[in-house]
């Protein structure tokens, strides 16, 4: 199974370092697509979505910014890196950090970071919050897949 076009991952024409994974910290039950993220990210100023993959709570994986612009997902480590973000991340009362992604939405995030290595090296995959004062993407990406 391939989630991303292998010709797309040769078009990027920047040096990718890192994945950072990271949630939408969106409900359960809330909705979630690549057109409501890309709505509030232009709300808050981006030209864009600022993911390059989204993960929907039934494991599809959709495209957002495209590889070749440089992602707007993390201060400071937009560069060199791939932004991934699953659909979900609280818990109902919309405030407490959880890691409540599907086993769907699991699988299609191993499947993705493995293409992605296969094609930029065994990089590092890291959470948000391994760069930054926050709980995304609620759970510990960085031991979880390295």
């Amino acid at each position: 199974m391939n989630l991303v076009d292998k010709t797309k991952l040769a078009l990027v024409g920047r040096t990718i370092n890192k994945i950072i994974v990271h949630c939408t910290a969106t409900r359960p039950s809330q909705a979630c697509t690549v057109e409501l993220i890309d709505k509030w990210h232009r709300e808050r100023g981006f030209d864009c979505i600022g993911y390059h993959y989204v993960i929907y709570r039934d494991g599809s994986v959709h495209e957002g910014r495209p590889l070749s612009k440089v992602g707007a997902h993390c201060v400071g480590q937009n560069s060199d890196s791939i932004g991934i973000s699953y659909c979900g991340g609280v818990a109902e009362d919309r405030t407490t950090p959880q890691d409540n992604r599907t086993e769907a939405q699991k699988a299609s995030l191993n499947q993705l970071i493995k293409e992605l290595r296969q094609a930029y090296g065994n990089i590092p995959v890291y959470g948000h919050r391994d760069f930054a004062n926050k709980a995304c993407p609620s759970f510990d990406a960085k031991s979880e897949f390295n």
